[in-house]
Order: C-alpha cells, then sequence, then structure tokens
C-alpha cells in the first residue's frame, strides 16, 4: 500500500515565503520553467501568499491539492517522475556511502555531495521544469495552470524545509530509505570499513526508535 503524507495548510502571510536552503531554490527555478508565462507565476504566487491552497497530499511520483480563487475551488493533482529500481538502489548507496548523509536527512538537510555523488552514479534527485506534470479541474489551457503553479511553490516550502519530501515524490519514502539503510549495514558489519558501517548503523536504529516513539508515545 502506498504511504500518502498529508501536509498542514499553509497560513496567509504578507510576504512571499521564498526558498533558503539550494534545494529548495532549485525546486523553484523548476517551476519557473514550468510556467507558460511570467503573468500566470505572479497570480500562483499570490494564491499561495493568500493561503489559498488546501493540504498538500503528496505519495511517490504523486501530489494533489485543493485551490480556491474568486472563480471556484479547483482540484490539482501532479505528477513527478519516480526513479527506477536501479537509481533507487544507487540514491541508497550514496546515502550510505558517508555516515554523516543519513544524520544531515533527518536533521532536514539535503548535502550537496550527496546530491553530486547520486549525479554521478546516473540519478537525477532534483527535477527540472519538463518533469512537474499536473491536471486542474478548471478550464484553463494551459499546463500548468495558475492553480498548479500555486501548488508547486507550496511544495517548494514543502521540500525546503524537508528533504524527504523530495525523496518520497521521488519514489523513496523516508521509512523505506531507514529500512534499506538498516538491512544493508546488518549484512556489511564484518567488512573492514565496519567502524562506518557501526555509525551508520547507530544512526538509522537512533531513527527508527524516534519512528515508533511518533506512532506509539505510549508503546
Amino acid at each position: 500500500m502506498t504511504a500518502t503524507v498529508l501536509h498542514p495548510r499553509v497560513a496567509p502571510r504578507r510576504a512571499m515565503a521564498r526558498a533558503t536552503t539550494w534545494w529548495g531554490k532549485a525546486w523553484v527555478r523548476a517551476v519557473d520553467e514550468a510556467a507558460y508565462a511570467e503573468a500566470d507565476l505572479v497570480a500562483s504566487r499570490a494564491l499561495a501568499r493568500a493561503g489559498q491552497v488546501g493540504q498538500i497530499a503528496t505519495e511517490p511520483g504523486r501530489f494533489v491539492a485543493a485551490v480556491e480563487d474568486r472563480h471556484g475551488l479547483w482540484t490539482v493533482e501532479g505528477t513527478v517522475p519516480v526513479l527506477g529500481a536501479a537509481d533507487v538502489a544507487a540514491l541508497v548507496e550514496t546515502v550510505a556511502a558517508e555516515s554523516g548523509r543519513i544524520a544531515a536527512l533527518l536533521a532536514g538537510e539535503l548535502p550537496h555531495r550527496l546530491v553530486e555523488h547520486a549525479e554521478e552514479a546516473g540519478v537525477e534527485l532534483l527535477p527540472y521544469g519538463g518533469e512537474l506534470g499536473s491536471s486542474c479541474t478548471c478550464e484553463h489551457w494551459v499546463d500548468p495552470c495558475v492553480h498548479a503553479l500555486a501548488v508547486l511553490h507550496q511544495l517548494a516550502w514543502l521540500v525546503d524545509a524537508d528533504p524527504f519530501v523530495l525523496l518520497q515524490l521521488r519514489g523513496l519514502p523516508r521509512d523505506e530509505l531507514l529500512l534499506r539503510l538498516h538491512e544493508r549495514a546488518g549484512t556489511r558489519v564484518a567488512e573492514p570499513d565496519g567502524d562506518d558501517e557501526a555509525d551508520l548503523e547507530a544512526a538509522v536504529e537512533a531513527a527508527l526508535y524516534a519512528a515508533r516513539l511518533l506512532a506509539d508515545p505510549l508503546g
């Protein structure tokens, strides 16, 4: 069963929130590339800033949200290409290559070296504009429409705050990554670089323990 994450609705704000991280800015560039016209970007930013986007649901390869404007309430469905099985395996190996990488991800950071090394392995983690697909129940002929762009802007804020949102959209949710790292570390602790593997195992064990506490605080 595909795990869906429902993100809280963003409250209205006076100024347009801007991405502060390098990976968040990369997502914003992709949104800008996907837009048909600057006027659409301006209108979509206004909708996002006004809190007109409802809760965004994300899952591997897909996101859904409702957007309200003066003409009505619209449903936006969007897609991001998921990584193939070989690419997912390569990405897991890239994360495991340095024990500090999983700790960085859990702390809300996406190391630049991780993405560079993934690209060297043939894995493009950050999407470009042409990869951001969308459909909307409005009748506007442009794709993405203003409503879809508004959702993509708010997705940029989510990705900016938590790179696991990006990983989930690309097909590697947080729990699956932790499980793969846990299984990998368990089969490699006897190798010569066992100290690094032990560090990785400790980080993954701590993350899994924290996840269990969040799921069952009384357990």
